[in-house]
């Protein structure tokens, strides 16, 4: 309890602590406390996975209203432990990077504390026992990312990308709490160890609506994956990702590393006894896990801001963390969750590194010959990057090519289908990673002299902090394989729930050898071919094509590769479709639907507008029969007296 705790004393501290140590003095004994976090982290991991001693906790109750009864309680499993031990790690990493890349800020107290309450927000999402509890955390880590993506807030761009990540969240979030009502409907409870068993004798129940039937199950899952898909940013949902990059970069470390986007991925795998006996759901999982895979690597070999080439992978990797969940690995979807945030983390923080050394400056086209300037940052990058692409013995390798070798052994159409287009990811992965390093430190510079004038490495606690994360990145696949992932691992218990129909684990021994090489080469042809390509040819290719407007006159670029390139750097047109054709149609029909003809029209004209006018046509009538005589006055006295008598003894 003190582990999910600590963050939220340290919110509530930081201001009293800068009143008397200043503010210097109070976020550094914010950030390093976290080294307590990490070691209470590694010790709930050493109690609960390998001694088995489960917690379940039970510290009061929150609301008594009926059959609606939730108490505060918390769960201490396999499952919620990695997860706290994992944002421990990342968040603390975070906030020791912070206290250098965010020095000069002044509202730096501010900006700690808001890291804080969102790993708190975070903790509570994972430890809690019930649905309501994790919705608590849910919307806690939702609005903790509209105040860290608009932390500065004198810049436009920074306000929109906060609004919209709400507004696009409260979609997945719409959905999130139409599932829970729909469990709480069916089950009378919304605990999860309650709902969990009971949830074969509910198997074949139904809902009629307009006409049509609906399994129950079904439509929970549905509701609940709609929820996963506005947090974990699938496709459809996925339009704030990018645009997150407005904030800080140790903001969008935090978010596309362990917090924001990997929780999504866990309400699947928490409810995976929902999931489980919902095959049609799982089959959508599938599908929009996949699609989102490959989706945002196309989208990311055309991008130009380096913290949006990595946003995009993120999206990526998180297609495959929901595609393997459709296909019942769980447990793989996890262990790659717990390797992807180690290596994000660091691509994000040495993104932040180079973008501190050049003065903000964050279009890799002005990068470039910055491995002698910054050596260390570049050995940095460079590992996450190769981790990324699933470069062999690094983390990415260990739980990227399990998750595809799993997909083709499922020996079905859907399975050899997502093997493809994972492993057509993995190739393009692999390319977009080599792009950015080759445009920041191995092509020719294109900075300003007064920035290069004034690069310079990183401080201590930024260094120390890309360190700490490319360990993680380098052996954590290594350390975590047979645990979590291990044929016969007992690893998670009842945490995990698999259906013996789904569970075909042991299929991956006898994958011709062949098979499971496929992912490495096309990882390995796609380094090749960015560092070729960016060498030899024409390095500035993409970037170049995709401005040519002019398709039918254009030589430089032939007309069907420059309309590829244009589709792919507009984002397969989401945005333009949404913004115009829904955002744009709605807005229009409100304004003359509802504003112009009921608010400004009926509603106006008949409601205050119409009764005031009525009320002052009444008055002056009833002033011109008004005399001012008093028999007059006593007459009506008495007429309203008896009236009122009249009413009273009828009634």
């Amino acid at each position: 309890m003190l582990l999910v705790f600590f963050p939220l004393f340290n919110f509530l501290s930081i201001w009293v602590l800068e009143f008397f140590l200043g503010k210097r003095k109070a976020t550094s004994y914010v950030a390093y406390s976290y080294l307590i976090i990490v070691l209470l982290g590694i010790y709930a991991m050493y109690k609960t996975c390998i001694l088995a001693q489960l917690q379940y906790w039970t510290i009061g109750t929150w609301i008594n209203c009926g059959l609606f009864v939730i108490n505060w309680g918390f769960i201490f499993d396999s499952l919620s432990v990695s997860m706290l031990w994992m944002v421990s790690i990342i968040s603390g990493v975070v906030h020791v990077y912070s206290l250098g890349y965010m020095e000069s800020d002044k509202h730096l107290v501010k900006f700690i504390s808001y890291l804080s309450l969102f790993t708190f927000f975070m903790f509570i999402l994972v430890t809690g026992d019930n649905f309501i509890q994790l919705f608590l955390g849910w919307e806690g880590i939702g609005l903790c990312s509209y105040l860290l993506i608009s932390f500065w807030n004198t810049r436009v761009q920074a306000n929109k990308a906060a609004l919209k990540a709400l507004v696009v969240n409260r979609i997945g979030d719409f959905g999130f709490l139409c599932g829970v009502c729909l469990i709480f409907y069916l089950f009378r409870t919304l605990d999860f160890s309650t709902v969990f068993l009971l949830v074969p004798f509910f198997f074949e129940n139904s809902f009629s609506i307009f006409g049509v039937n609906f399994f129950c199950l079904d439509l929970i899952c549905f509701f609940l994956f709609l929820g996963s898909m506005g947090k974990s940013a699938q496709m459809g949902l996925h339009t704030w990702l990018p645009d997150a990059m407005e904030g800080p970069t140790p903001v969008s470390a935090l978010i596309h590393a362990a917090t924001l986007v990997t929780a999504g991925v866990f309400l699947i795998i928490r409810c995976s006894p929902l999931f489980e006996f919902a095959p049609k759901v799982l089959f959508f999982i599938m599908i929009i896990g996949g699609s989102t895979a490959f989706f945002a690597a196309t989208v990311a070999i055309t991008q130009d801001d380096i913290k949006k080439v990595i946003a995009y992978s993120t999206c990526s990797q998180l297609g495959y963390m929901i595609f393997i969940c459709g296909l019942s690995g769980y447990s793989l979807s996890m262990f790659h969750l717990v390797n992807h945030a180690f290596f994000k983390a660091l691509l994000f923080l040495g993104a932040g590194s180079v973008i501190h050394a050049l003065s903000g400056e964050q279009d890799m086209r002005q990068y470039g010959k910055l491995t002698l300037l910054l050596p260390y940052t570049y050995s940095m990058m460079l590992i996450g990057f190769l981790a990324l692409a699933g470069f062999p013995f690094l983390s990415g390798f260990y739980s990227k090519d399990l998750i595809l070798e799993l997909s083709f052994s499922r020996y079905n159409v859907e399975g050899i289908f997502l093997h493809w287009l994972g492993t057509l990811s993995a190739g393009l992965t692999a390319f977009y990673s080599f792009r950015v390093m080759y445009y920041t430190f191995w092509g020719k510079n294109n900075s300003f002299k007064y920035y290069i004038q004034n690069v310079h490495e990183l401080p201590f606690t930024m260094g120390f902090a890309l360190f700490v994360l490319s360990i993680g990145s380098i052996f954590s696949g290594y350390f975590l394989k047979d645990a979590f992932v291990g044929l016969g691992s007992v690893f998670w218990g009842n945490a995990i729930y698999i259906s013996a129909i789904n569970n075909s684990g042991s299929d991956l021994e006898f994958i011709p050898l062949f098979i499971k090489n496929i992912p490495l080469f096309f990882s390995l042809s796609g380094i090749s071919f960015a560092i070729v390509w960016n060498t030899l040819w024409n390095s500035y290719y993409l970037s170049n094509a995709k401005i040519s407007t002019d398709f039918n006159s254009n030589i430089a670029f032939p007309q069907t590769q420059a309309r590829v390139v244009w589709f792919l750097n507009h984002k397969w047109y989401f945005d333009y479709v949404y913004n115009f054709y829904i955002g744009y149609s709605v807005l229009k029909h409100s304004y003359e639907s509802f504003y112009k003809l009921i608010d400004k029209g009926f509603i106006e004209m008949w409601g205050p507008q119409g009764f005031s006018h009525i009320v002052y046509k009444l008055a002056v009538f009833l002033s011109k029969k008004q005399l001012s005589y008093i028999y007059h006055s006593a007459s009506l006295l008495l007429l309203g007296f008896v009236s009122l008598i009249y009413i009273i003894l009828i009634f």
